[in-house]
């Protein structure tokens, strides 16, 4: 009996000390737990395919952290939310993106969350948010799904001008061109004496030229100074027609004209009587008595 006893009270003492070893891993990784990460939250529209709990989530191309939980947004059908487990770290900022990224065509998804400005502020979750919100964008997949008819709308437009273009038709049209082009170039290949005679003679006539304008410099030069002289002429006759002595010029007119009357007048007296050089005026007057 005292054996058994025995036994009971090692079974009891290991199990509470495995009992409490367990309660204290699992407070201490509780702990831990709380300290080493950091929740956000962002709101996806449309589906969500290839996330997951455990997908992973990257900030700027490197692994941060893991989704832990996908929800149906009560307010809005068309949402998912998507809670996000990071590094406290990160420091992300208000104006982050998240978006729905793939490895590949044919990788796996996961939550791609690129960097703000380092000017904007911290994110940090507004009143009646369990977590900061960061806001979201499609992914590019999603946008090359939603610019696809369109672009397969432009390329069956490009592939109708493509057909016109290689019609029939068109065909022909390109064989005769290429026909009279092979024509032009077997023309031209049996006037290459021509065309080099030709090239010759243009470099004989631009060297021509050539020795014209060398002895056509100090001709030009010659030109130059003749007309700096006349320029010098027309700013002498300027400055006289602007000067006083236009303003002299009727009174020297007068003179002149009198002075050319008074000659005139002694030239006639002297074909008259040409004693009176010798002898002066002989004549007398009238003499009262």
């Amino acid at each position: 009996m005292e054996t058994r006893a025995n036994y009971i009270a090692v079974g009891v003492f290991v199990l509470t000390c495995v009992i409490g070893l367990v309660v204290a891993v699992l407070w201490l990784a509780g702990t831990q737990y709380n300290q080493e990460y950091a929740y956000y939250q962002t709101f996806f529209n449309g589906p969500v395919t290839g996330l997951g709990k455990g997908t992973i989530t990257r900030y700027n191309g490197i692994e941060v952290g893991r989704v832990t939980e996908l929800a149906f947004n009560p307010s809005d059908p068309q949402s998912v939310i998507v809670t996000l487990q990071v590094q406290p770290n990160l420091n992300l900022r208000s104006d982050s993106i998240a978006s729905i990224e793939s490895q590949g065509l044919t990788g796996a998804s996961y939550v791609e969350i690129s960097g703000g400005t380092k000017s904007s502020p911290l994110l940090v979750a507004k009143p009646g948010e369990k977590y900061p919100v960061i806001r979201a964008r499609q992914s590019t997949l999603q946008q090359l799904e939603q610019s696809a008819p369109e672009l397969v709308a432009r390329l069956n437009i490009v592939a109708e001008r493509i057909n016109d273009l290689l019609s029939e038709g068109n065909r022909r049209n390109v064989t005769s061109i290429l026909g009279n082009l092979n024509d032009i170039t077997t023309s031209i290949a049996s006037r290459s004496d021509d065309l080099n005679a030709i090239i010759r003679n243009t470099d004989e006539a631009t060297a021509k030229l050539n020795d014209a304008s060398a002895n056509l410099k100090p001709t030009l030069e010659d030109a130059q100074v003749t007309l700096t002289k006349y320029g010098k002429v027309a700013d002498d006759a300027d400055a006289f027609i602007n000067s006083d002595g236009i303003a002299q010029l009727p009174d020297l007119i007068s003179e002149s004209t009198r002075m050319i009357t008074s000659v005139t007048k002694l030239s006639d007296r002297l074909n008259r009587d040409p004693s009176v050089i010798l002898f002066g005026d002989r004549r007398k007057g009238y003499e009262p008595k």
